[in-house]
């Protein structure tokens, strides 16, 4: 077990986490003393009264009701707060002043800064746009757009009168963006001209006829000219396509915004599964649930403050976009960043967090990955002495990518590993700033959450790997999936493995300081001989190979049995031969297991990813034992799996 931070008493005293362990005291006569497990078990037992507490403690602007749960024996039909009312977008305008509340940095460095004042005199105007165009509560707003301040305003606007918001972002291309929209019907489309990725401008304006072709629910298309740029010239027919541009909206005069109240379950947006094994799930989030677990999330683990800048590198087709703009409701400073992170510098993002004086730097962990094979190290170049937290998710991050951010990034940083999905908008495990970070753990489950371990059958088991679950309801549950009678597809989704359970498909293990380790996801995990393995432990012997620039590990179906494969990506002036084929094998026999050693190591070109960059194994698993893949849509790089297809090395 090796510490590599353990939080100060005076940032113990400080946090947000002892005001609320002090809140709970009074109000429910318990005595904490700083320790997280006993408030978690707390929050477990008394989940109603622990939920409703972060109701009273984060101050929600709303209305209580009388009840603090429906019950119900059917695990996602628990309720919470269920008369409660609340207007989303009202609670993330938490503050109406000249103070700065959105920061838009493009990777050129073009920047520009919205103040709490401007956000809400926007986002009245959008309201009276959408009003004029007749969109009302429930109907779909779509934007297709990339991470800039005017999606953040479309998103404000669409939750304020109780329409639900949908976005993909503008890597997608058309068929993918079609596939989910065409689900959900949207009446309006929030469309930028362009967007801007290592140095290359993307025109994206001009697939606005096929869109609207293919998603003919679309009635108006509201389109931006992308920040610092004058608008593409293009010669679409703005009559007959029900095109306006985003000036329309200073038509209006600033009118108060008068909220409507709306039930704490209202719908608030759709966000789509990756789509990797099958038509995208649209998956609809409620307004109270989203907010009550981020607001959760934000000041009592991440210990986010009035005034602190939060930044995280996202597009605004990943939930960790809806994570980020929630971070508002705590009266912090958002940043926006769109393109490279590493355009013409290296450093950049860090070189954004010195400038903006970021408090909280959120990066998924294939980054920190990349920034470690890159040998970046700013430890001595920049002081970052805003940076509180760091928090990292997306996949597994390694033991070295947590000894990575303290050796080269920042000593004295609350490195915070999070785990949880689209599927909950939020996280099952995550940090705390009352324990200290072990190398390879995520901190501890989230609070409220009952997340165990359970082995094939069914029981519940600590240092050992098994399937991650939820014992408990939780408010951040989807209401529904779209267009999914009698929950069918929802219930397949989650509750198949185990009975009454969430199932979330994750491949873990609770270790004896209580932390968790999360392996890779459970459809990709390792079957050879019947023993199963964790991916996660492949790849972080891999990673320290200097020869290696990326590699992706499969089973393969072989002679009654499964053989591992794995595939990697060479760096440059490197071959794959006998010493290093060697050299990897001893390492891995050595690192993992003997039953971890491939099978087989093939070169390839590059590896296939989603569009958040999560590398999809499944996918070339799939191709290599010749089946279809049934949505390359989902894939940022899909042309890359045709060098999976027939290889001949995988015959014998």
């Amino acid at each position: 077990m090796k510490k590599l931070w353990s939080p100060s008493k005076d940032l113990k005293d400080k946090s947000n986490l002892f005001r609320f362990e002090k809140f709970v005291s009074k109000s429910f006569k318990i005595n904490f003393n700083r320790n997280y497990k006993k408030i978690l078990t707390w929050s477990i037992k008394s989940s109603p009264d622990f939920w409703d507490a972060i109701w009273d403690f984060c101050k929600v602007n709303g209305i209580k009701g009388n009840k603090k749960i429906i019950k119900s024996k059917i695990f996602y039909k628990n309720s919470f707060l269920p008369n409660y009312k609340l207007n989303f977008a009202e609670n993330l305008l938490s503050k109406n002043d000249n103070s700065k509340a959105i920061t838009f940095i493009s990777e050129n460095g073009f920047k520009k800064i919205k103040t709490w004042k401007n956000l809400n005199e926007d986002t009245s105007k959008i309201i009276q746009l959408f009003k004029k165009l007749k969109i009302k509560s429930g109907d779909r707003v779509a934007g297709y757009m990339p991470n800039t301040i005017e999606n953040v305003e479309g998103y404000l606007a669409t939750s304020a009168i109780g329409a639900i918001w949908s976005s993909c972002s503008p890597d997608f291309g058309v068929s993918g963006v079609i596939e989910r929209f065409s689900q959900i019907k949207p009446k309006v489309l929030l469309f930028t001209d362009r967007y801007y990725y290592n140095g290359k401008e993307i025109n994206i304006i001009e697939r606005i006829p096929e869109l609207l072709k293919k998603v003919k629910s679309i009635k108006h298309v509201i389109v931006c000219n992308y920040p610092g740029k004058k608008y593409l010239k293009n010669n679409l027919d703005s009559k007959k396509l029900n095109l306006l541009k985003w000036e329309e909206i200073n038509k209006f005069l600033v009118e108060k915004i008068k909220y409507q109240k709306f039930n704490f379950n209202h719908e608030l947006a759709i966000l789509y599964s990756s789509g990797t094994t099958g038509k995208p799930k649209c998956i609809c989030h409620g307004s109270g649930g989203t907010l009550i677990q981020h607001l959760k999330e934000h000041q009592l683990h991440c210990n986010i403050k009035e005034n602190d800048n939060i930044f995280y590198f996202t597009t605004c087709g990943w939930m960790m976009w809806n994570w980020l703009i929630s971070a508002l409701a705590s009266k912090a400073s958002i940043v926006l960043f769109d393109g490279f992170p590493m355009y013409k510098k290296k450093d950049l993002l860090f070189r954004l967090t010195k400038n903006e004086k970021i408090t909280l730097l959120g990066v998924s962990a294939k980054l920190i990955d990349n920034f470690k094979k890159e040998k970046i190290s700013i430890i001595k170049k920049y002081k970052l002495e805003s940076l509180k937290t760091i928090c990292s998710t997306g996949s597994p991050l390694s033991k070295e990518g947590f000894q990575y951010i303290y050796k080269h990034i920042k000593k004295d940083v609350h490195l915070s590993s999070i785990s949880g999905g689209t599927d909950i908008i939020s996280c099952f495990v995550l940090g705390n700033v009352y324990e200290p970070v072990i190398a390879g753990e995520i901190q501890n489950k989230g609070l409220g959450m009952d997340v165990l371990v359970l082995n094939k059958n069914g029981v519940s088991i600590t240092r050992d790997k098994g399937e991650l679950i939820c014992n408990n309801s939780f408010p951040s549950m989807p209401l529904k999936f779209w267009n999914d009678k009698s929950d069918i597809k929802y219930n397949k989704a989650y509750f198949q493995t185990f009975q009454n359970l969430w199932h979330h498909g994750d491949y873990a293990e609770i270790t004896k300081n209580g932390g968790f380790i999360i392996y890779g996801r459970s459809d990709a995990t390792l079957n050879p001989g019947g023993v199963r393995l964790g991916t996660s432990e492949i790849y972080s012997v891999i990673d320290k190979f200097d020869e290696i620039k990326e590699s992706i590990v499969i089973g393969q179906q072989w002679d009654n049995d499964v053989r591992i494969i794995l595939f990697v990506v060479l760096n440059p002036k490197h071959v794959l031969n006998e010493v290093l084929l060697q050299k990897i094998k001893i390492q891995i026999r050595k690192n993992a297991s003997p039953r971890h050693v491939p099978s087989k190591i093939i070169v390839v070109d590059d590896i296939p990813r989603t569009k958040n960059g999560k590398i999809v194994e499944l996918a070339v698993k799939n191709i290599v034992e010749g089946n279809e893949i049934k949505n390359k849509e989902a894939l940022a790089n899909p042309q890359v799996l045709e060098q999976y297809k027939n290889l001949k090395e995988l015959n014998y």
